[in-house]
């Protein structure tokens, strides 16, 4: 006598009845959760309004104010190409600001907790924050580095000292605005997730850019000189200038390159602890 036997598979377990019919996790999901997050902070239009007013504002005013001078030769010296970019030196200020804030917004908030538990994927988030944070400043970087050359050159072509839109430095330093301040944005992006604290690290971040950078200059011999071609504001913004006002500075892409691995670094330790600290 032969008995059939009717093999019945396993239930499956509650977690795996639970994933059925869930979404996969994508990067490219991340990735929009993240871009939902910062349009959609009221910090962010302000933030990128102080960046634009500041910038092609004071460019303007600034040279409004000196072009007279400039253009009889009453201005000491100074390089007239360092004027049409004038206000950036101010409106990478929001920049640097705006990368601390889409990493300490969620710890001050606790929402970070929220991201980890949805996107546990800890190097895919910083990504995700990365990539959205440097194409929206490269954007309105470039924009806005453009508007202040336009709006400066203006009151310079008045007085016979304007620049060519159409030369080359003019339209490096157009792109040049926007991959500066789109570095510096990351280069606050890693501060904040070192720190985890806004008014900590956008106090260490303005030290350093402006502060520090010019204090180094005053360790005597080639040391200071070094120190103060090397540090990352000094290194960066030569290339988000038509002329400098320190000549001793890196070339534009050579300073540019030495930022870029500087902030480089500072992010990979910055997702390395962030990759193993607590939420």
């Amino acid at each position: 006598m032969t008995t059939s036997t009717t093999l019945t598979p396993p239930a499956p377990s509650p977690a795996r009845r639970a994933d059925v019919g869930r979404p996969r996790l994508t990067f490219g999901r991340i990735l929009d959760a993240e871009w939902t997050k910062i349009r959609t902070v009221r910090s962010t239009v302000w933030t990128l309004t102080s960046l634009f007013v500041l910038s092609v504002g004071l460019t303007a005013l600034i040279c409004s104010v000196a072009a007279g001078d400039l253009a009889s030769g009453g201005g000491g010296g100074e390089p007239v190409g360092a004027f049409v970019t004038w206000g950036l030196m101010f409106g990478q200020i929001a920049a640097l600001v705006l990368g601390i804030l889409v990493a300490t917004a969620e710890y001050s908030s606790g929402m970070i907790r929220t991201t980890l538990a949805a996107a546990p994927r800890r190097w895919s988030v910083l990504a995700a924050k990365t990539t959205v944070l440097t194409g929206l400043l490269l954007v309105l970087g470039t924009i806005t580095s453009t508007a202040a050359i336009i709006a400066g050159n203006f009151f310079l072509d008045r007085e016979g000292i304007g620049f060519s839109l159409g030369d080359s430095d003019v339209l490096r330093t157009m792109i040049g605005g926007g991959l500066y301040l789109a570095v510096l944005g990351v280069f606050g992006l890693a501060l904040g997730l070192l720190m985890r604290h806004t008014a900590g690290a956008v106090t260490v971040g303005i030290a350093l850019i402006f502060i520090v950078g010019n204090l180094v200059g005053l360790v005597p011999g080639a040391a200071g000189e070094w120190l103060t071609k090397l540090m990352p504001g000094n290194a960066g913004s030569t290339l988000a200038t038509v002329e400098s006002f320190n000549p001793d500075l890196l070339g534009p892409w050579t300073g540019f390159g030495v930022f870029a691995g500087e902030t480089a670094l500072l992010l990979l330790i910055a997702g390395w602890l962030f990759s193993r600290r607590d939420a």
